[in-house]
């Protein structure tokens, strides 16, 4: 048995579950993504929302071809029903002091948990990335 990672958030979309850790290795191996960030957010009426936030590398563009190749990526090399409902081009992505992707708390934030109670302002790399998805989730709100 190989493990190559683990996450501690899983996606469950309409009954398959999935890690994000596949995503992010389907995508990242895609040269314009620096790195990604895949969240399954529950929704209040029951709907399920999930992003895929992608940090782009230097002179990468986010335009429909980049969304279309990484939409048929996970649809091809992962599941069909893991494709992102969005595709968004973000700053960074945030991660703990010791270099984990940071999943939980952005998910939390993405359901309109404030920041102070959906992480610890001093466990994470760069704080100004969590606000900026705070303001995210306030837009969508």
């Amino acid at each position: 048995m190989i493990i190559h990672g683990r996450s501690d958030s899983t996606l469950n979309r309409q009954g398959v579950r999935m890690g994000s850790a596949d995503i992010y290795e389907a995508v990242e191996r895609l040269p314009e993504i620096r790195e990604s960030l895949v969240i399954g957010v529950e929704q209040p009426d029951g709907g399920y929302w999930m992003p895929l936030f992608v940090h782009l590398a230097p002179g990468a563009t986010l335009d429909d071809a980049l969304r279309d190749r990484i939409k048929r990526t996970i649809r091809e090399q992962l599941s069909p029903r893991h494709v992102p409902d969005e595709v968004i081009a973000v700053p960074g992505i945030p991660h703990t002091l010791t270099g984990k992707r940071i999943e939980v708390p952005i998910k939390r934030l993405l359901q309109g948990t404030p920041l102070d109670k959906a992480v610890n302002p001093g466990s994470v790399d760069d704080l100004d990335l969590l606000r900026f998805y705070e303001g995210l989730a306030d837009k969508r709100a």
